[in-house]
């Protein structure tokens, strides 16, 4: 494509560094990565954020996570209306083809998706209300949740409490996938609920039985 350009100079050096190190050292475990497929046992939905990775927070190896990235770490509701899904469909593979054990979905500090939709819905980003707005009609998920946090005056507090408030709308969806209700159901996949701070590396999980997020 006459549109393409050559890869930037810094990231070839990069790779050439990476295929000389890490590849080299862990050769025969990407040989039996390439050859026996993927087997991970979680799937995880987090953020676009380059900030926030799973792999970094878990000390993953390749192959242990089947990683899915949007704005906010948002699961839309099931709707098989034939249209473009990219998010329901890594769902419906990772579950009902690699069969994963755990659904995890990633919230995270300073998140600017979940900043948008704030902004959006105090009226402060007309850019996102526009019909052709990709971002924001994808954050237009988030609105009934970001109007329950109207009420907060400290914008510090409401962006936190949205971002968890996003991961729980998530969870939430992804019950409205026939596929994932009934693998909970049949106790062969369990979600799961979590937020990272970014400065402090903190994590928080979320106890359905408290009904809040927790420290790790």
């Amino acid at each position: 494509m006459k549109n393409a350009s050559p890869l930037p100079a810094y990231l070839a050096r990069r790779y050439h560094g990476w295929k000389a190190t890490e590849y080299a050292e862990n050769e025969a475990w990407f040989r039996h990565l390439a050859n026996e497929g993927q087997h991970p046992r979680a799937m995880v939905v987090s953020c676009c954020d380059s900030r926030v990775t799973a792999t970094s927070v878990f000390g993953a190896d390749p192959g242990e996570f089947f990683i899915h990235r949007n704005i906010a770490n948002l699961v839309p509701p099931f709707a098989p209306d034939g249209d473009h899904h990219g998010t329901s469909a890594a769902v419906e593979f990772a579950v009902t083809s690699l069969k994963v054990a755990h659904v995890i979905v990633l919230g995270h500090s300073s998140c600017g998706g979940v900043n948008g939709c704030i902004q959006m819905v105090s009226g402060n980003a007309p850019e996102l209300e526009k019909p052709g707005s990709f971002v924001g009609r994808w954050l237009d998920m988030l609105r009934p949740a970001c109007a329950a946090t109207a009420t907060i005056t400290d914008p510090l507090v409401r962006q936190r409490t949205l971002e968890q408030k996003a991961v729980l709308v998530s969870l939430s969806n992804l019950m409205t996938f026939p596929f994932v209700r009934d693998a909970v159901k049949d106790t062969r996949l369990s979600l799961h609920g979590l937020w990272t701070e970014i400065a402090s590396g903190a994590l928080e999980a979320y106890d359905p039985k408290m009904g809040r997020f927790v420290p790790v």
